[in-house]
């Protein structure tokens, strides 16, 4: 679910024309020189290959070796959460049970739209055309 919200954010400020100022390599492209969406991995004026690696690569780092949830002072059957490494506290401790239901359910459902959301993207990016908010795919 994050990593859908994640994906529609990055879809729609792309696509407005926000870029990462500076340089993406040492050879001087630019972060706006590369295609959004699928463009940007397989196209002919994609990132190259070693860029994708490494992007891949510090993903499956940060998922294997850094974001564990034991790492985050987490018990077993806790309801883990990206705050728990006690750099920022929002008081989830302080909440009843039902506002933590509650919070749960809100939180997966705005997951669940956003997977719907990047799909919908996906897929009119592979069909073409022009998209109101998002514009020409």
């Amino acid at each position: 679910g994050r990593i859908s919200q994640l994906a529609f954010l990055g879809q729609i400020t792309t696509r407005a024309g926000y870029h990462l100022p500076g340089d993406i390599d040492s050879a001087g492209d630019s972060f706006d020189s590369f295609p959004n969406g699928f463009a940007a991995i397989g196209g002919p004026d994609s990132i190259p290959g070693a860029g994708t690696g490494q992007i891949l690569f510090f993903i499956g780092f940060l998922e294997l070796l850094v974001m564990k949830d034991s790492a985050n002072g987490a018990e077993p059957g806790d309801f883990v959460g990206d705050f728990r490494n006690g750099a920022l506290d929002f008081g989830w401790d302080t909440f009843d049970e039902e506002t933590q239901l509650s919070k749960r359910a809100i939180e997966l459902n705005n997951g669940r739209a956003a997977m719907m959301g990047i799909l919908g993207l996906m897929v009119h990016e592979q069909l073409g055309g022009d998209l109101p908010i998002v514009g020409a795919m």
